[in-house]
């Protein structure tokens, strides 16, 4: 079948809830992937923030090969060894007490809110809590986590939401205390919101939060799905501040392909809510996905991934901000380490187009920036070559 044909097929056969590119991939070899007709694009998308270690990482694909050579699934009525050290390996690194093993990021958040209202559930008997989320933040599709995804488009159609929820705006204290009430039983933010566009959150605001949380018990939670997994810099990108998190969720780039998302939480959280029966999953924590948590975690500490990306972000930032600057149609860069966004005075749909045709993945956040989420091993040549493609892009569109 030619590319053409293929996508016609899909469009017959899957459910269009994803306005797809228009191209077929076939396989990728370190930063780069191939469509089944051969043309090679540079992956500045990775997955949506995913494929942190590139497609070539020989000893990631090992271990997961070796696994599926003994066993793939067991269900959570027994151990597995994989599972048992991966979830140790998370504590260590997330600075959390314990570990629920999910398969995606929205999943994640589902079980961090659950925890969040059995945990107020079992202080005042009460069952209609209210969460405070951030305007313009994502969490998911799921039912739970579409609750407190801070875009109204995504949910008007779905009508009563089942946790309810209240917004106020990223770096704002005072609309955080307006949306505070009596009911309040946790605060859930993107340490750096991603589909939202790429808005870091200030430290002031993040410790304002967290002394609020302390002063009224309420639970303070860290959506870390995108932004965490070193592609700040920092394991989870709330260590920058050393502002921990009752419960924090993490996902894509923890298994670096295979779908595995986990939600941690401090030991007080812990010995206050999710019991025996309140929570589980078939998948979840199955040998293969930990095998490839494991894997995942040997290679950033092999390659010293954080490090890294503190070193080689000032240059992509640099590069960026230099397009920034030669662009009237730019206004501004922003961002933290390998999550950056190039916001632009209109839509950037054409721009994207046109970087792809000439061999360059890009994503949106909104329809007026420019995502930047490169696996987390890029180099200034591949820097390089990012800005000189979006430099043509620019120059052919905004001329």
């Amino acid at each position: 079948m030619t590319m053409k044909s293929m996508i016609e097929q899909a469009e017959q056969d899957l459910l269009h809830t994803y306005n797809r590119y228009q191209i077929v991939l076939d396989h990728g070899e370190d930063v780069y992937l191939y469509d089944v007709e051969g043309k090679k694009y540079l992956d500045f998308m990775s997955g949506i923030g995913v494929f942190a270690l590139g497609y070539s990482n020989e000893s990631y694909q090992n271990a997961l090969k070796e696994q599926i050579g003994k066993i793939l699934h067991t269900s959570n009525y027994f151990y597995n060894e994989p599972a048992i050290k991966a979830a140790h390996r998370i504590k260590e690194i997330s600075g959390m007490d314990r570990v629920f093993f999910a398969n995606s990021g929205a999943e994640a958040v589902e079980g961090a809110l659950k925890a969040a209202i059995k945990y107020a559930y079992l202080k005042d008997g009460a069952s209609d809590h209210q969460v405070i989320a951030l305007e313009h933040s994502f969490h998911g599709r799921t039912y739970g986590a579409l609750s407190v995804t801070g875009n109204s488009h995504y949910r008007e159609a779905f009508g009563a939401m089942p946790c309810e929820a209240r917004f106020a705006k990223m770096n704002d204290m005072d609309s955080i205390l307006n949306a505070l009430t009596d009911k309040t039983c946790a605060i859930i933010m993107e340490v750096v919101q991603g589909e939202g566009g790429i808005v870091p959150a200030r430290e002031e605001f993040l410790r304002a939060v967290r002394d609020l949380c302390n002063e009224r018990d309420i639970l303070l939670i860290f959506d870390e799905v995108q932004c965490g997994m070193g592609r700040t810099g920092y394991m989870y990108a709330w260590q920058k501040f050393g502002i921990k998190p009752d419960i924090m969720t993490s996902a894509k780039a923890l298994g670096c392909g295979i779908p595995v998302g986990a939600f941690m939480m401090t030991q007080k959280v812990a010995d206050h809510s999710l019991t025996s029966g309140d929570h589980g999953t078939t998948y979840g924590g199955n040998p293969l996905a930990c095998a490839a948590v494991n894997a995942v975690l040997d290679q950033y500490e092999a390659l010293q991934i954080t490090s890294h990306v503190r070193e080689t972000a000032p240059y992509l930032e640099k590069k960026l901000d230099e397009l920034v600057a030669k662009y009237d149609y730019c206004i501004e860069r922003r961002g933290r380490g390998f999550m950056q966004g190039v916001v632009c005075k209109g839509p950037v749909k054409d721009i994207i187009a046109k970087a792809m045709d000439k061999g360059l993945i890009l994503i949106n956040a909104g329809a007026d920036i420019i995502r930047i989420l490169p696996p987390l091993v890029i180099t200034e040549k591949e820097i390089d070559e990012m800005a000189s493609i979006l430099d043509a892009a620019f120059s052919a569109v905004c001329a």
